[in-house]
Order: structure tokens, then C-alpha cells, then sequence
């Protein structure tokens, strides 16, 4: 395997890394997928795409996630979010993953974070599987051979999945561990193969790097109309809400599916790929992302497939519901060169309502913006993280709780200023359910979510007649062409009206008890928009 050019001053061995077989730096991605498969990591697969189990991991551990606690962070961590673990606990684990390491050979990538080069990362990926590089390179931003002679990562992250974490020993709560030293700028990932742990710890630190310096970054995906960045507009959203599909709009160019910065310029993508979920993927209602699922590159996660015509099926969950695909941004034929949009006209917050009660749409007030987006109420997906098996309501804080390390009114300010400073238009989608609960009601049609989204992008659902939601305050658009009026109230949809009220009370209920934490800590305009 023959290696792209590196910074020679800067090799594993300038790290403190010693001892290790061979470390191949910047392979490209036949390289990758050659020593992925001479390793027996995974299959190559139709049309040149990967096909690789994680193992028992097939969704992040949150549980298993710390920050080192020291004097650097001590007051802006929040330790209430954010498992801590001491410095000496954190100079073990590393010191027992170095002597691990021994012997083993590993993969490099030097990778960016963030499309804005005046705010990007630079980030060291050292991984033990090769697929892990070319995932990484995937879902991160690749720099050009010049910029890797005189690359210097300002992080570096070190990915294990054979090192088994000691928790009596390392100070973490299993064998599974993430842990994040910012003062050493280092990060070390152990007993998990899960990919996603890898952008996600990127996606930590610029959550909590990018606020210093006046950019809020976003868990959302992110679109401009063709041929005008200036007309953006940002969707926030956990895992499984729709970011992905929603924000790969033919009509539209995709800046990202996941994660962004929004500075005083606009929106950029932090990330250079996407990381598409694969259940029920279809051909006719997602064709660009289907078709990435058989271009060369691509890895594909935890999918089950025809052993000898290595077809994929879509369907079949066993393994997981959390089966992904990863893959680079240029895949996408409507996807922006630049990864880079104005100031977003329109917010939009995803919300997948395993209650069946939140309307498909609502438009809301900035005040009622920062509520929403401080709740953060969703419904995780089977798969997303370790254990969930149905969806189960949640509220995950600025849609990403499990990436910010930053107290969430941080987060919240931010957002709070930039909607000022632009004027955007924002509205809470809901992809969840309809006509009843999840076990008796159906998900929301995609199709009228589409249809409703691009009357609140091209701005024509702004005049269209609204009422007023009992239960949330919010604006709701009474009739939107192409969409049956009855999905509009949550309430018709429902057989029984009154097990609807029933179950709207408990909702409202709930939101009003998860708020009570930002009482205290927010404008007043912000508390006079909480419901309940």
C-alpha cells in the first residue's frame, strides 16, 4: 500500500504512538477498501460498495461518553449532561491503549472539520480498522495533497475496537468507553466498532470549540435553493426525524445532512459526506440515496444481504433498525460544491411525535422557536443508540443533548441572537404520527411533509390562513394545497376526539415539567411562550 503525502515532522511517533506495525497515512479510498478486505473486515458489494457488521454496537453509546474534568472546563462543561472522568483515570486509559496498540498496524487520516477555513478543525483520525478510515473519510472534509504536507492536527482521535475499557481501573462505566481530554486535545474510543462514534466525537468538539468564538453550531441538516445560497434553510432534528431525507430535496442543493455552523456569514457543513439510515430505503421515494447504496465507496453498515448475489435488503431488520450507508457529499448530484449557504431564511425543528398529537406543521414565534428548541422533544428511533428497540419520546435538549457539552441556554442564545439578526422564518415538522399513537396511528406521509415543506420554503405558506392551537399556541395553516385538510388537525385524525384531548393534556403536561429546568434561566418572552 503506498501512502499519499503526510507532514514527515508529523507521524504517530511525534505523538507519543510508538511500538505500532505499520501505520498507513491518507490511503485513498482503493487502498482503503483493499486492506479493509485483506484484514476480512467486510465484502466488497454491489457496484464497489462495502458491506461491514459493527458487531454488538450497531448505535452510539452515550452512556459510555466522558469528558476529562479539568481547570480549563471545570465551569463550561455540563457535568449534568456529561459523564466526567479524572485526569489520572484518563492518563491510564490512555497509556493501557498505547501498550495495546503494540504491534498492531493503523490507519491515518488527516481530515478536516468544517467547510469554512477560517473555522474548520483539523483532526487526526487513528483508526485500528481500516473501513473506519474510509468511513472517516467519508463523513469528514478531505484535504488536497498540498495541504497534507504541512498538516498539524489540532485533535486527535484514537479509535480501538478491540481495547476493552477497565472501569474500576479507567474511571469510566463499562468496557465500552469515549473519552474526551480537551486540554491534551486528544480522544479515545475503545470496545466499540460503531462508526458514527467517530463524526460524532468531532461534532462534540466543535459543539463546544465554535460557541468562543460567536458560531452556533447545529445538529441539522441544511439546504439553499439551486443557483441562490442566499435563500438557506436549516433542519434540526435527531437521529431518524428525517434531516437526511427531507433535506435531499431534488429541487434544492444539499450543503448537509447532519451537522453545521452558523456564523455571522451564513451556514456551513462541518462535514464533507452523509450517513444515511438504509430501512425501508426505496428506490422510487429516496433514487439518489438508494442509489448510493451501490456506487463504489460507500460503506454500508449492518444491512442483511443475498450471501451469493450480495443484493441488499432493505427490509429485514434483524441486524438492526439502525442499518446505515456512509458516503461522500459529490455522491449526490444536487449537492453543493462548496458546502457553504447565506443566512438561513427558514428554521426548521423535526420532531417525530410517537404521541400522535403535534400537528404535521405549525409556525412559530422566535420566543416559541427558542422554547421548541430548548425542549427538544423527538421520539428516538429503534437502533439510534444502544438499546432502544421502539420509538420512545424523548426530549433531547437543542435536538443533540448527547453532543453538547455546553449547557444547552448556551446553545440557546446563540440561536436566540442569530434569529434576530436574520429575520428567519421558523416552523416545527412533525414526521411522527398521525391518527393515533405509534402502535395504533401511522406515520405522518411523507408526501404531505414534502408538500408542506416546500410551501414554508418557497414562502407561499405564509399566506395562507392559520389557527391557533389549543394545546401549543403555535400557528397552524388550516389548508395547504396538496395535502388533505384533515391531517392539518391532529385531532380529526383521531378516531376517538377524546382520547385525543387525553393524550394532547399528557403531552402538554410533559413539556411543561421538562421546562421547568430553563425557568429560571431565560427571557421572559421565552417563559411566556411555554405552554401548559
Amino acid at each position: 500500500m503506498t501512502e499519499p503525502r503526510v507532514n514527515p515532522n508529523c507521524r504517530l511517533e511525534d505523538q507519543g504512538i510508538t511500538g505500532f506495525g505499520n501505520a498507513y497515512y491518507n490511503l485513498l479510498e482503493p487502498a482503503l477498501i483493499e486492506a479493509a478486505i485483506q484484514r476480512g473486515e467486510g465484502r466488497l458489494g454491489l457496484g464497489g460498495a462495502f458491506l461491514v457488521s459493527t458487531g454488538a454496537h450497531t448505535g452510539r453509546s452515550p452512556k459510555d461518553k466522558h469528558v476529562v474534568r479539568t481547570p480549563s472546563v471545570e465551569k463550561t462543561i455540563w457535568w449534568e449532561n456529561n459523564r466526567e472522568m479524572t485526569p489520572e483515570a484518563f492518563d491510564r486509559l490512555h497509556a493501557d491503549m498505547l501498550a495495546h496498540m503494540k504491534g498492531k498496524d493503523y490507519f491515518v487520516q488527516d481530515l478536516f472539520g468544517g467547510a469554512d477555513p477560517a473555522l474548520r478543525l483539523d483532526v487526526r483520525v487513528v483508526t485500528e480498522l481500516a473501513w473506519h478510515g474510509l468511513f472517516i473519510r467519508h463523513l469528514l472534509r478531505r484535504p488536497e495533497a498540498a495541504e497534507l504536507a504541512s498538516f498539524v492536527p489540532e485533535f486527535t482521535i484514537i479509535n480501538c475496537p478491540s481495547f476493552k475499557a477497565d472501569p474500576a481501573r479507567h474511571g469510566c462505566r463499562s468496557e465500552t468507553v469515549i473519552a474526551l481530554n480537551f486540554d491534551k486535545k486528544l480522544i479515545l474510543i475503545g470496545n466499540t466498532a460503531y462508526a458514527g462514534e467517530n463524526k460524532k466525537s468531532v461534532f462534540t468538539l466543535l459543539n463546544y470549540l465554535l460557541p468562543e468564538k460567536g458560531v452556533m453550531p447545529m445538529h441539522c441538516s441544511a439546504n439553499h435553493a439551486i443557483g441562490n445560497p442566499a435563500d438557506s434553510a436549516i433542519f434540526f432534528g435527531l437521529s431518524g426525524t428525517g434531516k437526511t431525507t427531507l433535506s435531499a430535496d431534488p429541487s434544492r442543493t444539499l450543503i448537509g445532512d447532519d451537522e453545521h455552523g452558523w456564523s455571522n456569514n451564513g451556514i456551513f457543513n462541518f462535514e464533507g459526506g452523509c450517513y444515511a439510515k438504509t430501512i425501508n430505503l426505496s428506490a422510487e421515494a429516496e433514487p439518489e440515496i438508494y442509489a448510493t447504496c451501490s456506487k463504489f465507496g460507500t460503506v454500508i453498515e449492518n444491512m442483511v444481504y443475498d450471501p451469493d448475489t450480495l443484493v441488499l435488503d432493505f427490509e429485514d431488520n434483524s441486524i438492526t433498525d439502525n442499518m446505515r450507508c456512509a458516503y461522500p457529499l459529490d455522491f449526490i448530484s444536487n449537492a453543493s460544491d462548496s458546502s457553504l449557504g447565506g443566512q438561513p431564511k427558514n428554521v426548521i425543528m423535526l420532531t417525530c411525535d410517537a404521541y400522535g398529537v403535534l400537528p404535521p406543521i405549525a409556525r412559530l414565534t422566535p420566543a416559541q422557536a427558542m422554547y421548541h428548541f430548548l425542549s427538544g422533544f423527538t421520539s428516538k428511533t429503534p437502533g439510534t443508540e444502544v438499546g432502544v428497540t421502539e420509538p420512545t419520546p424523548t426530549f433531547s435538549t437543542c435536538f443533540g443533548a448527547p453532543f453538547m457539552p455546553r449547557r444547552p441556554e448556551v446553545y440557546g442564545k446563540l440561536l436566540q441572537d442569530k434569529i434576530a439578526q436574520t429575520g428567519a422564518t421558523c416552523w416545527l415538522v412533525n414526521t411522527g404520527w398521525t391518527g393515533g399513537a405509534f402502535g395504533t396511528g401511522k406515520r405522518m406521509p411523507i408526501r404531505a411533509t414534502r408538500a408542506l415543506l416546500t410551501a414554508a420554503l418557497d414562502g407561499s405558506l405564509n399566506n395562507a390562513t392559520f389557527r391557533k392551537d389549543p394545546n401549543f399556541g403555535f400557528e397552524v395553516p388550516v389548508s395547504v394545497p396538496g395535502v388533505e385538510d384533515k391531517l392539518l388537525d391532529p385531532r380529526q385524525t383521531w378516531t376517538d376526539a377524546g382520547a385525543y384531548d387525553a393524550q394532547a393534556k399528557k403531552l402538554v403536561g410533559m413539556f411543561s415539567d421538562n421546562f421547568a429546568q430553563y425557568a429560571d434561566k431565560i427571557d421572559e418572552d421565552v417563559r411566556a411562550a411555554a405552554i401548559g
